[in-house]
């Protein structure tokens, strides 16, 4: 039997122009997925996978005799099958029918909050195949990688591609003030390659605000008072604001919030971060917001 497991992320800074380079802050998250694969005498792969409650949301049977052969209509057996496809390219002894798997999955949190259910497989199905994760995320789908880093690695992280290849360095962010800081769900799942192709078409100034961006994450990273990471939040959100054209969260949904509000990775989806006080809490479940997360509970300990 072997098990696997990788941490879910979130993008602090940096967004869409991760993908062109800027210097960007990520976190693991407690929140992963894990992947546990027993051998079968059946000559297929018998797949599983369950959330956060141990309920099956997904099962299929692949034939191992072609994987890429494997014909069907579900988009999650497709997107699965596509993956093990690439994995196999990369190594070609992985998932050689003289045997059968049976392969679960195990989601660490729900499937809309947006950590990374799909890095978090990706990072584990490369390890069940022994082949390098951002290769395969890249031979799979697309995206800047910096969500396969946090499945690896189990502190905070600066994350920039420098000629395509992902430059990873382990930090110690953890804000003196972090006991006021806070992860809110906005329950509006968002699909980020729309977003990253909105981001593409944009005619913005993507060299100034990349370098832009690199300096916030360096000085977002060693603050320590709260009010001047506040300011650094409005900074960065007004950046992205006028690259993708978007009003920045705040302005749109939270104009009466006293602190700071910043969306994190695509803009209008998943997780916004929110910097104040204690009232936090109380302030977005009046809004309707109930999935109110402290930084304590959602970032990995290191």
């Amino acid at each position: 039997m072997h098990h696997f497991c990788s941490n879910g992320k979130l993008l602090i800074t940096g967004e869409y122009l991760i993908l062109d380079g800027a210097l960007s802050l990520a976190v693991p998250t407690k929140f992963g997925q894990s992947l546990t694969v027993k051998a079968s005498s059946k000559k297929e792969l018998i797949w599983k996978s369950l959330d956060e409650n141990g309920e099956a949301w997904f099962e299929t049977q692949i034939s191992l005799q072609n994987i890429n052969q494997c014909s069907t209509n579900d988009a999650t057996a497709k997107t699965l099958v596509k993956i093990l496809a690439e994995a196999q390219k990369l190594n070609p002894t992985f998932l050689k029918p003289d045997t059968g798997f049976l392969a679960e999955t195990k989601l660490g949190f729900p499937r809309n909050w947006g950590l990374g259910s799909s890095s978090t497989l990706i990072n584990n199905i490369a390890q069940w195949a022994n082949v390098d994760a951002f290769k395969l995320l890249w031979n799979s789908f697309s995206g800047s990688g910096y969500d396969i880093a946090c499945a690896q690695h189990n502190k905070p992280i600066l994350y920039q591609l420098k000629n395509k290849k992902p430059q990873v360095q382990e930090v110690n962010f953890s804000p003196p003030f972090k006991e006021s800081i806070f992860f809110i769900h906005l329950n509006q799942k968002q699909d980020s390659r729309e977003g990253i192709s909105a981001y593409k078409n944009s005619t913005g100034n993507k060299q100034k605000a990349i370098s832009k961006v690199s300096e916030l994450t360096q000085n977002m990273l060693a603050c320590t008072q709260k009010g001047t990471f506040t300011s650094l939040i409005e900074q960065h959100e007004m950046l992205i604001s006028e690259i993708i054209g978007l009003k920045p969260v705040k302005q749109s949904l939270f104009p009466d919030f006293s602190g700071g509000i910043k969306s994190l990775g695509a803009w209008g989806g998943d997780f916004i971060m929110a910097v104040g006080d204690e009232n936090i809490p109380a302030y977005f479940n009046k809004k309707g917001y109930h999935t109110v997360i402290p930084y304590i509970d959602m970032v990995l300990p290191f």
